[in-house]
Order: structure tokens, then C-alpha cells, then sequence
């Protein structure tokens, strides 16, 4: 307890040092934000991955199209750095009309049409892109005029518009930024949003300044300080001093309710959920045998996990595909907890007497707990879990490079049923291939099923299709659905966002032009 209280103090003394060092006036509106990493991997929008860069990059970057603020709606999409576009009849030519005046950071220019092209051509290269596997739809980028693009398709996409939004591999860069800057880009990015990256201090602080030509307004907010406090107990301790504006709550009902009764602190739950997952990896023995994995899934009790989390920031998944997305489907229903029979199938498979399994683990407050858990549930069937807890970069790290027999992950991603089955499901993404995403459990018992989906037109058709790819998954038990992990964030009474706050793709506030502190 005494470490902690001094860790709590020392993050206060630095971030009143930190504001000092910065040059923070009494005249500046200076927004104090914590995510509760421990640093930032990559401020390069079409490498970054991880939850703290995400909401960097949300808060200096556009796409063609977006998510209005305060939105994780598909059908709510509106024009962006497009102000309009059309599309053919058979929808696989899509043509976009460009804002004109549209400033990059700095001195990098106005955003023309090569800049687009630049950038989606960028995103669908895998080896300048962690995301390019969902560009597989396009066959051509071009450039009409200074201000039109036109994107050709393979065949009609139902998740199309969701590449092209200001998510991920959607968002533009500056083509000479990113072409004179190279590998420094992704330390020093240049975008077209309402802030703009101004330093980075390692494992203390990222600091954005207001991008005074921002096209639909100079910000209200002069500077964001996003500071780097992993520890749950020294973010709350900064907040409740006034040193933190808004934070990154704990996803947890116990501390949701405790929060809420907190007389100056708002509390904002909302989607999309990073959807909770088991990914069980049938390339290391015995997760080979399909069962032992279904095995795993009997004894883990899902519904013990969820009552952990809390129903209201973490409710229950019924498939591999999240639960609100398009073409969600829970016809295949969910694995029973049932340890006798997980007994009974470790027998069948040569484990009577139990079986070790190894993980890799991350030690941040919304994974460990969760971990505990499931190697308790396993226990109570003679399977142990040896947990390698090891910081959460590291982890990043160490399942993408096939090190873990169990993964638990968590994303949000486009909201529709492609999105999931393709980044998770599909064998074209399986870690250590070239084209890897989070393919992390091998599986690839559905490409068919995710592939004729994806360019099927009829959405009846489509809809069958992603059934039957879920049923597929769900029989081969490449995965243990858990729960969607709803985005838990804290601000300040005095902080005016500007908008509801219903959903959010980068799983953090939308700092926008009209976000705003209001004075005591």
C-alpha cells in the first residue's frame, strides 16, 4: 500500500512538472487526458493497433468519410474529407469529391486527390500496413482531377465505406510528409484533423496542439496532455486532484457504481466493445485435437466471467462475430459450462490425468483479472494454465509471433460481420503469414463461407453465408466468445465534449473543434 501512495504522489509531482516544462498558460485551455498505457507504439495511422495510439490517432486524422462524433453507427456515415460522393449502379465504382482548402499540419500543404490515392495505395500494402488485408476488395485507386478520386472495386463490398472512414487504414496522410519523413513518419505524423502532434516525451506524455487551419473551425481546446499513467490507482489519485481532465476508466461495475457517486465526475459507457475472446491456437499441441478445445470451452464459465465485469460494461457475446454487428448470428449457440464433460472429453483425448497449457499474458487491469479467472475455471478439470504475465507491448508482441496456446484478445473494428470473420477467422490472416492480422488460433474452416460473403450482393444471400461461417467456427472451436467489453471512460463536469457520446471507433472521446472546459 505504501508503494502505491508514493507512485500515486510521484505521478502528481510529474505531471505538475510536465504542465511547467510544457509552457501551460493560465490563458491556454489545456485538456489533461490519461489512456493508462505505458507509451505509445506508433502514431502512423495505418500501422497502429494499439488502444492508446488509437485515440491520437482519431484526434488527428480524417477519412474520406467518418463517424460523426459521439457515433460507431455504420449508418450514420457522412461526408468528410469528401464533401460528397456517387456510386455506379452495380456499386464497384465509387467516385469521391474532395473538400477544397483542406490544410495539412504545419507546412505540408493542401490535401488534393494525390494524397488520397497516396494513402490508400499506402493502406493496402503490407509492408507499410498492418491493415491491408481488408483493402483486398480494390482493385483500382485514381486520380481524376486535383479534387475527385475514383476507387475501383473487385466486386460490390458491404464493408466498403467502413475502409474509407476515419478508422484505421481509412485515414489520409500527407504524401510528401510520408515520403520525405520515411520511417520517422510514424514519430511525427502529419494529418489533416483538429490537432496536431507536437511532442513526445517516452513514457511520460504526448503532447497535441489545436490546428488553427482545421477545416471546420479552430478548436476551443489550445492543448491536449496525454499522459502516460498505467496505474489504475495513480490515474484516479490525478483526477481527483485536478491534474487529469478526463481518464480512462476501469471496465469494471464495481468501479463504474463507485465512480458515479462521485459528485463531479461523469461517467461515459459506450460502444463499439472490444469483443473478449479466447482464441484457442490449434497449431500447438494438444489444441490440435478439436477435443481438447472444446474441452477448454466446457470448463471456462462465461457467465461467472461476465458477472465479474458487470452486465452494463460487459455483456455477454453468443458468437464469434460481436454482439450488434451486422450479420451477428447466435443460431449455433454458446459452449455449455459443463466440467464433467470437459473431464470426460480430456479422457477421450489421452489427458485423464490433466494437461499443461501455456499463455502468454498481459499485466494491464483489463486482461489479468480475466486471466485468473480462467486459470481458476481450468483448474477445477485438471488443466493448468501456466500464465507468462508480461507487459502489454510485449504481448502485442509475443502472440503475433505464435508463442501462446491461449490468446485472449479484445478488438472493435468495423461493426459489421466481415470485418470480424476476416481479421480473426480467415486463413489468409493467421499470424506469421504475410498477410497476417489476428488470425491468432489458426483457423480457417470458413474462408469459403468469408469470402463468398463478402462479395455477395444479394444481402439475404450474404447474411446465409456469414451463418454458416459462424457455425463452422463455432463447431471447430477455434474460439471461446466471452464478452464485449464496453469503452469506460471518466471526464470532468467541466468538460463539454460537444456532442453525446454514444459510440466511438477509437475507443476514446472524440476531441473535436467543438469540445470545450467550462469555467467554475
Amino acid at each position: 500500500m505504501k508503494r502505491h501512495v508514493i507512485s500515486a504522489t510521484l505521478a502528481i509531482a510529474l505531471l505538475m512538472m510536465s504542465g511547467t516544462l510544457t509552457g501551460a498558460t493560465a490563458q491556454e485551455k489545456v485538456l489533461q487526458i490519461s489512456a493508462g498505457g505505458t507509451d505509445i507504439a506508433t502514431l502512423d495511422p495505418h500501422r497502429a493497433t494499439a488502444t492508446t495510439d488509437k485515440a491520437l490517432i482519431g484526434w488527428m486524422y480524417n477519412g474520406l468519410v467518418r463517424f460523426p462524433p459521439g457515433s460507431a453507427d455504420p449508418k450514420d456515415l457522412e461526408p468528410d474529407l469528401a464533401e460528397r460522393w456517387e456510386t455506379s449502379p452495380d456499386r464497384k465504382t465509387w467516385t469521391f469529391y474532395l473538400r477544397k482548402g483542406v490544410k495539412f499540419h504545419d507546412n505540408w500543404g493542401e490535401l488534393t486527390a494525390d494524397d488520397v490515392v497516396y494513402s490508400l495505395k499506402r493502406s493496402a500494402d503490407p509492408n507499410r500496413s498492418t491493415f491491408a488485408a481488408n483493402f483486398a476488395a480494390i482493385d483500382n485507386v485514381e486520380k481524376v482531377d486535383d479534387y475527385t478520386v475514383r476507387i475501383t472495386l473487385k466486386y460490390p463490398d458491404a464493408n466498403f465505406l467502413g475502409i474509407v472512414s476515419n478508422y484505421h487504414a481509412g485515414n489520409i496522410v500527407s504524401k510528401k510528409a510520408a515520403e520525405e519523413l520515411g520511417a520517422k513518419f510514424a514519430s511525427n505524423p502529419v494529418g489533416t484533423g483538429p490537432f496536431k502532434f507536437a511532442e513526445h516525451v517516452t513514457q511520460q506524455h504526448v503532447k497535441l496542439v489545436a490546428h488553427k487551419d482545421y477545416f471546420r473551425g479552430t478548436p476551443k481546446i489550445d492543448t491536449i496532455m496525454y499522459r502516460m499513467i498505467p496505474s489504475d490507482s495513480a490515474r484516479e489519485l490525478a483526477f481527483t486532484s485536478g491534474e487529469l481532465d478526463v481518464m480512462y476508466g476501469k471496465r469494471e461495475q464495481r468501479w463504474v457504481n463507485t465512480a458515479r457517486r462521485r459528485g463531479n465526475m461523469i461517467v461515459d459507457i459506450f460502444r463499439p466493445g472490444e469483443f473478449r475472446t479466447l482464441h484457442l491456437n490449434r497449431s500447438i499441441a494438444p489444441l490440435d485435437d478439436v477435443r481438447v478445445r472444446k474441452a477448454i470451452a466446457h470448463a471456462v464459465n462465461v457467465d461467472e466471467i461476465v458477472r465479474y465485469v458487470g452486465q452494463d460494461v460487459g455483456p455477454k457475446g453468443c458468437s464469434v462475430v460481436p454482439p450488434g454487428y451486422l450479420g451477428e448470428d447466435c443460431s449455433a449457440g454458446t459452449y455449455e459450462y459443463n466440467p464433467e464433460k470437459a473431464k470426460a472429453l480430456l479422457a477421450e483425448a489421452g489427458h485423464g490425468d490433466g494437461l499443461v497449457v501455456k499463455a502468454v499474458v498481459s499485466n494491464i487491469s483489463a486482461q489479468l483479472p480475466i486471466m485468473e479467472i480462467v486459470q481458476s475455471q481450468l483448474a477445477k478439470v485438471g488443466i493448468k494454465l501456466e500464465m507468462n504475465v508480461v507487459d502489454h507491448p510485449t504481448y502485442q508482441s509475443q502472440i503475433r509471433k505464435n508463442a501462446s496456446a491461449i490468446v485472449f484478445y479484445g478488438a472493435a473494428r468495423f461493426p459489421i460481420a466481415d470485418t470480424y470473420l476476416t481479421e480473426f477467422y480467415h486463413s489468409n490472416s493467421i499470424v506469421g503469414k504475410p498477410t497476417a492480422i489476428t488470425n491468432f488460433s489458426h483457423c480457417s474452416v470458413a474462408d469459403a463461407e468469408i469470402d463468398a460473403a463478402r462479395s455477395e450482393s444479394d444481402p439475404e444471400k450474404q447474411l446465409a453465408l456469414w451463418k454458416e461461417a459462424q457455425r463452422k467456427i463455432h463447431e471447430d472451436v477455434c474460439s471461446i466468445p466471452l464478452f464485449d467489453l464496453q469503452q469506460v471512460w471518466a471526464r470532468n463536469d467541466r468538460v463539454d465534449l460537444g456532442y453525446e457520446l454514444k459510440g466511438a471507433m477509437n475507443l476514446a472521446p472524440p476531441i473535436t473543434e467543438v469540445t470545450d472546459i467550462k469555467s467554475r
